[in-house]
């Protein structure tokens, strides 16, 4: 009796049992969560106000990525370093890749010491800025779910559908904002942002490029590209020093707004990037 018991619990938790999944980034877990519901457990690796350039995972979280069933990778930094340590740990994981069946942009770099841009190998890790790849991560996600657990395939697809629809009203709204827009050029501190660039046909100026703040003489050409530009605000992250920043800011009188593509709130963070470039209060 005692033996019957105790396989009917351990056969009850089995079933019930929810899927532990690891994501590197805050919008991904903002993603996973609208499409897994109460039916996963998502555990995010890289902390609020840290920089997935150089963040290095808690004994916690260690912890979570050896009982985790699947690993969220979306392409950023960190991954490259600590996903073959998080395979070694837990080689049952399964890791998916949100980035499959999106095109990659090029980062960009600087070729000399002036204000030119040419395109290095390096691809831009920041997919999820444009509603569009936003479509493709979701059912990656989706997909990904119902595999590890088919009898709640329903759910997910339902899930999908309504985050979708979320979507589709956030690019619809950012359609809106941007159709007053005078100019199409806005510059920012780090170039994060060249997916949704490209998705509403604008222009990002990056202040640093590979991880290195203009020299003085690349300053002065960045602040006449800007007066010449109109542009009307520089974006700069929480997590990267904005120094070079507030001196273009102050030499052209406008404010330093600080929006972060790591923010939980996707949705909300492209609506207001698209409401200060159009000039929206």
């Amino acid at each position: 009796m005692k033996k019957l018991l105790f396989t009917t619990i351990t056969l009850s938790t089995f079933i019930f049992a929810n899927i532990n999944a690891i994501v590197s980034i805050l919008p991904e877990k903002t993603f996973v969560q609208a499409i897994g519901g109460d039916k996963v457990d998502v555990t995010l690796m890289v902390l609020p106000g840290n920089s997935p350039h150089t963040y290095e995972p808690k004994p916690s979280q260690m912890r979570a990525v050896a009982k985790a069933q699947l690993y969220f990778a979306i392409g950023v930094e960190f991954e490259k370093v600590w996903l073959p340590k998080f395979k070694d740990l837990n080689p049952n994981m399964k890791v998916v890749d949100l980035s499959q069946g999106i095109e990659k942009l090029p980062m960009i770099s600087r070729a000399h010491h002036d204000d030119a841009h040419t395109h290095n190998e390096n691809t831009d890790p920041h997919i999820w800025t444009a509603p569009k790849n936003v479509v493709r991560i979701a059912h990656n996600i989706c997909d990904a779910l119902v595999k590890a657990d088919a009898s709640n395939s329903a759910f997910y697809k339902k899930n999908l559908e309504r985050f979708l629809a979320h979507v589709a009203r956030t690019d619809a709204t950012i359609k809106e904002r941007l159709s007053g827009a005078q100019h199409k050029s806005f510059m920012v501190f780090h170039p994060s942002w060249g997916y949704f660039a490209k998705a509403y046909g604008l222009t990002q100026i990056p202040v640093e490029v590979e991880g290195k703040a203009p020299k003085p003489r690349e300053l002065v050409k960045l602040i006449q590209k800007a007066r010449k530009e109109k542009v009307s605000a520089i974006f700069t992250q929480p997590e990267f020093s904005d120094a070079s920043a507030k001196i273009i800011a102050n030499e052209l009188h406008i404010p330093v707004k600080k929006v972060s593509p790591l923010a939980p709130n996707w949705s909300q963070n492209l609506i207001d990037i698209a409401s200060a470039i159009a000039g929206v209060r």
